[in-house]
């Protein structure tokens, strides 16, 4: 069986759920991303769950990346992760970045979210796991 070929760029979406006003991380990450030839659409600041998970639909993307600083992450991230089931779309990914104790980035891997990046993670090593990401089967 040959592998199908992509035909497009990965599509990813960068979101800030909750009440963070902090986005300088994401935007450098969307930056990485968008130099390694994907395509980024940024939802921006103060995002509910429901407009994370209505603009992924909507923009047809491959990954959905979470940037977080207020502490939220884990009302937040398993919110976007039930609705993305309930819209029959877990298929999509999700990665998460910013300040989550070791603890809770455990739980949320268990939960669904596919990897955390804390600060200090390299640009490339994101890269290289939203590429992974994107490739990999649902």
């Amino acid at each position: 069986m040959v592998a199908k070929q992509r035909t497009r760029p990965i599509r990813v979406l960068i979101a800030k759920p909750g009440l963070d006003g902090h986005d300088r991380g994401a935007k450098i990450v969307a930056r990485a991303l968008r130099d390694a030839g994907m395509e980024v659409i940024y939802a921006g600041l103060r995002q509910t769950p429901e407009e994370i998970v209505r603009a992924a639909l909507e923009e047809d993307v491959d990954l959905i990346g979470l940037s977080i600083l207020s502490g939220a992450h884990m009302a937040l991230f398993p919110r976007v992760l039930k609705l993305l089931k309930a819209e029959k779309a877990s298929r999509i990914p999700v990665f998460a970045g910013g300040i989550i104790p070791d603890e809770d980035a455990t739980r949320l891997r268990h939960l669904g979210i596919r990897a955390i990046f804390g600060p200090g993670t390299s640009l490339e090593e994101i890269v290289r796991t939203a590429e992974k990401l994107a490739r990999a089967p649902p």
